[in-house]
């Protein structure tokens, strides 16, 4: 094994049996991750040929995808001049004969290169502008692109040129049957008394120090629960370290108020249980709140996407239901605006914005703006009476779809599938 490729298991490849299938998820959240872990549930649904699956990077979502058999993780080269060499030994060595790969475009393009049928899982299409085009993998065996509430007709121009287009609905994972019978049976407008607590994309390349973010937004999100009365909370996601521990001030936060990262089923399982959620507006959980009819408020953005997100959340409810920045920490519009550019250009703003407020002498009032704006929104969502509008709208049968996707490239080269 060249240097380039840190393998994490001793296990020899296997040569023969079943067909070996990669697993990429971008190196940004957990959205990612579980995506994979739903595409993996709908291919175990399925009375196929046994397959076996290598991961490839995505470092940060593998907790997620512990209950999944995954039989060998390679970390890949930061460098972009040695990623190529890099996939190539895998495939040979692991005799890859497919991949799913979640939004990461060069690890896509390396798959292709390398001879490997790609099935591209684009979960962001209304990001996209000029400035983006070079770093999708627009030639992808299929490129599974997730629908969504509003598509800019920039997006549609790029996502024109793509190979073999086809889209598809949520991708994500379908509730257990008790999970959905606790969200048919929630009742709207009663009072919220247990929350989950969730910020995701804390370690995407680029952001500097991850600890900004949940700074500014945990202790204003948790003095608004105690003010509207919850009584228990749990702060989940990728934050660093034990920092989420340290954010909680027992002067003002709810009595019950625990803290740690909680694996995919795990964090569904508490989503289903609780009252309301407060979250980064990461579209996965958003999607998935709303399969399970959760009462679900925006956090402020952490990244571009964010922006959309939560727009498209309030959108499709019909209520404001997210808290955005002070308009002196960050101009949403201007945000926007910078995409023209690409997405890093927009990235770069925001990062920026939250750092220097995180640092800022005014980080106080930034923060008594967030608790106040948390609190009129939880205020607000008790008026909701559809909780899953926005994953109505894009429906839930995009992990059987993504799966359908790779078994069909491997269907020419196998006719047991």
């Amino acid at each position: 094994m060249p240097s380039d490729v840190t393998t994490h298991s001793a296990a020899p490849a296997a040569r023969s049996g079943p067909v070996t299938v990669a697993l990429v998820g971008a190196e940004f959240g957990w959205g990612s991750s579980g995506k994979l872990s739903a595409v993996l549930s709908a291919l175990r649904e399925r009375s196929v040929p046994r397959l076996r699956f290598v991961g490839l990077a995505s470092g940060l979502g593998r907790p997620l995808l512990a209950e999944h058999t995954v039989d060998d993780w390679y970390d890949l080269p930061d460098d972009p001049g040695r990623l190529a060499p890099a996939v190539r030994e895998i495939v040979r060595s692991q005799e890859v004969r497919a991949a799913v790969v979640v939004l990461d475009g060069a690890a896509a393009t390396a798959l292709l290169a390398a001879g490997v049928p790609t099935v591209f899982v684009d979960s962001l299409p209304f990001l996209w502008s000029e400035g983006d085009r070079a770093a999708l993998p627009l030639d992808a065996t299929v490129y599974c692109a997730q629908k969504s509430v509003e598509l800019p007709p920039e997006c549609l121009d790029i996502l024109a040129g793509a190979r073999e287009l086809r889209w598809v609905e949520a991708v994500i994972a379908r509730p257990r049957a008790a999970e959905s019978e606790r969200g048919a049976g929630r009742r709207t407008g009663r009072p919220y008394r247990r929350a989950l607590v969730s910020l995701g994309g804390l370690r995407a390349p680029r952001l500097g120090d991850p600890a900004h973010y949940p700074r500014l937004v945990v202790p204003a999100a948790l003095e608004a629960l105690s003010a509207y009365g919850v009584e228990e909370v749990h702060i989940a996601g990728n934050l660093p370290g034990d920092l989420a521990g340290r954010l909680v001030d027992a002067s003002i936060a709810p009595p019950r108020t625990t803290t740690g990262p909680l694996g995919h089923r795990a964090f569904l399982d508490r989503l289903a249980d609780c009252d309301v959620l407060l979250t980064s507006p990461g579209l996965t959980t958003l999607l998935e709140a709303g399969g399970l009819q959760v009462p679900t408020v925006c956090l402020p953005p952490q990244n571009l996407s964010q922006i959309f997100n939560g727009r498209f959340h309030s959108q499709a409810l019909g209520a404001r239901l997210r808290v955005p920045w002070p308009k002196a920490v960050l101009a949403e519009d201007e945000a926007l605006a910078l995409r023209a550019e690409g997405e890093d250009h927009a990235l770069e703003l925001i990062y920026g914005a939250i750092g220097a407020a995180a640092q800022g002498t005014d980080r106080q009032a930034v923060g008594h703006a967030l608790r106040n704006g948390v609190l009129e929104a939880l205020r607000r969502s008790t008026r909701v009476d559809d909780w899953g509008a926005l994953t109505t709208a894009v429906g839930t049968d995009g992990a059987a779809q993504v799966a359908d996707a790779l078994l069909g490239v491997l269907r020419p080269t196998d006719p047991l599938f």
